[in-house]
C-alpha cells in the first residue's frame, strides 16, 4: 500500500524491537522507529546493523502520549500495528492521530491495527473503564467502530479491514487513511 501510494519512508509508532520496521527497510523505505522501550530500540538497531540495513533506519526513543518530535508535513508513511489498543485514553488515542496527521505529508497514508470489541478478551478480565480491559496482566483499549469512524473524522480513503492473528484468535482490524491533499 505504501509502495503503490509513493511512500519512500515510514514512521513505524510503537516500534518495539522491530519486526514491522525491519520489513519495511528491507523493502526499500526509510524508517523511523519510535518507541517508549529503550531496550526495544537497541534490540531494533541490533538486528538492523546485522541485516545489513542499518542505513534505513533511525530510532527515537519516545512516549506517544507527548506530541511527536518531528516536523509538520515531515514523511510519507504512518504505521501503527496496535499501538492504539494500548492502555491510552480514547482522548490520548484522538490526540495521537492528530499528530499522525499533523507529521504526514498530504495525501500521505496512516494505516493502523488495533483489536475491537468483537475479540474474546472485550468484557473480560478487568474492566478499567473507556474500553479497557486487562487480562493476563496486559491492558487493551478495545474499539468499538464507533470510535474507528471518529477517528477517521476529516480523512479520505477510510478502508476497515477485519483479521484475526495469533492462538486465541485476536480479533483486529486494519484501518487505513489518507491525509487530504
Amino acid at each position: 500500500m505504501f509502495r503503490s501510494a509513493g511512500a519512500a519512508d515510514v514512521l513505524d509508532l510503537g516500534a518495539g524491537h522491530g519486526r514491522d520496521a525491519l520489513y519495511f527497510a528491507r523493502e526499500g523505505f526509510a524508517v523511523r522507529a519510535v518507541d517508549f522501550s529503550p531496550i526495544g530500540l537497541a534490540q531494533l538497531r541490533g538486528a538492523a546493523r546485522a541485516q545489513g540495513i542499518r542505513g534505513r533506519v533511525t530510532t527515537t526513543v519516545h512516549d506517544v502520549r507527548e506530541p511527536l518530535p518531528l516536523p509538520d508535513t515531515s514523511v510519507d508513511a504512518v504505521f501503527a500495528h496496535m499501538l492504539l489498543c494500548m492502555a491510552l485514553s480514547t482522548e490520548e488515542i484522538h490526540a495521537l492521530v492528530d499528530e499522525v496527521r499533523r507529521v504526514l505529508r498530504p495525501g500521505g497514508m496512516f494505516v493502523y491495527t488495533v483489536r475491537h470489541t468483537g475479540d474474546a478478551h472485550f468484557g473480560a478480565g478487568t474492566g478499567h473503564g473507556d474500553g479497557i480491559w486487562e487480562n493476563g496482566g496486559f491492558a487493551v483499549h478495545f474499539f468499538a467502530r464507533d470510535l474507528v469512524d471518529a477517528l477517521a473524522d476529516g480523512w479520505e480513503s477510510n478502508e476497515v479491514h477485519a483479521f484475526v492473528e495469533g492462538g486465541l484468535p485476536r480479533r483486529l482490524w486494519r484501518v487505513t487513511q489518507t491525509r487530504p491533499r
